[in-house]
């Protein structure tokens, strides 16, 4: 075993030279359980027991074994495609009270991760889980839960960070395929957007040097097929088809604080330019960082935005 480090993204992830991984944070688990507090249930599920990939379904207790439909929410957790999972404390938490808030059933996906799994690994594994959802379409899918109380009709995508790139992707794709989901998108919340672009925008132009370099090595690492920072999966101003975006509206979250913010705001008003023919909304947290509301969830911003992505979907 060597001690040689190929690429070290401290405090994130280590790289060693014998192809070893050393993830630094996003480590901890916790089972699926009957949340108290929120009143929320989860169970684990495997969707393809080939490639290991599986979720995390949530759902309002009230809701179990009665036919209420309610809307269902693809969750893409982030962590730069190479750290976090679906199973994580905190996005367990989140996703109890936000099945709660907005009384919806929640698909968390534990795509499979980078560097080991390279993308388009993700992107792929999240379509997978897409499709098994379209198998419920008829209520004679595999998961009772999403038989009986998910309305197929009234899906939406979401995610932080790089989960909130997975669902711009995964939003696109539905705009584009000629392999059609037995679902209907009806719009996509991206909170703190992980995009980028070769060329400084905005408050970009005063970043150092080094962590531009550090942010494009670290997409590099998560995807080595890639063209750099100018590819449209990072880079939505890239994609011709911008405009055939999936969906009806769309709500980007940003943060005042973050690395990301310029890009967010970028992207919502290039969604407007192309002519998507969607409803475009943004919500700034005045003086907050990266996530905040995933460290922070009991602070004023982060209540104001679980009660606004609430409102969005339901």
């Amino acid at each position: 075993m060597s001690d040689e480090i190929a690429h070290d993204f401290s405090p994130f992830i280590k790289f060693y030279k014998d192809g070893r991984v050393e993830r630094l944070k996003g480590n901890d688990i916790v089972p699926p359980s009957l949340d108290l507090k929120t009143g929320v249930e989860s169970t684990d599920i495997v969707v393809s027991a080939e490639t290991g990939l599986s979720a995390r379904l949530y759902i309002p207790k009230t809701a179990i074994n009665t036919s209420q439909k309610l809307p269902l929410l693809v969750y893409f957790h982030g962590g730069g495609f190479c750290i976090e999972t679906a199973f994580s404390p905190t996005y367990h938490d989140y996703l109890n009270s936000l099945a709660a808030s907005a009384n919806i059933v929640v698909v968390s996906v534990d795509y499979r991760r980078a560097p080991e799994h390279p993308l388009p690994i993700a992107y792929d594994d999240s379509w997978a889980v897409l499709k098994w959802i379209s198998s419920h379409f008829e209520q004679k899918g595999p998961s009772e839960w999403l038989n009986s109380n998910a309305d197929l009709k009234r899906v939406f995508f979401a995610g932080d960070s790089a989960g909130a790139n997975i669902a711009h992707n995964m939003a696109m794709r539905v705009g584009l395929s000629e392999e059609e989901l037995r679902i209907k998108l009806v719009g996509s919340v991206l909170v703190h957007p992980y995009f980028g672009g070769k060329e400084p925008i905005g408050a970009e132009v005063k970043m150092e040097a080094g962590f531009k370099a550090w942010t494009e090595s670290f997409w590099r690492l998560a995807c080595p097929s890639t063209t750099g920072l100018d590819d449209p999966l990072i880079n939505p101003a890239e994609d011709p088809n911008l405009e055939k975006l999936g969906g009806e509206k769309l709500l980007v979250c940003v943060a005042e604080k973050d690395f990301l913010r310029e890009r967010g705001w970028y992207y919502s008003e290039l969604v407007r330019k192309r002519g998507w023919g969607g409803i475009v909304e943004v919500l700034e947290a005045k003086e907050e960082n990266h996530v905040f509301h995933l460290f922070n969830p009991s602070c004023e911003n982060a209540i104001a935005m679980l009660k606004r992505i609430s409102s969005f979907i339901s």
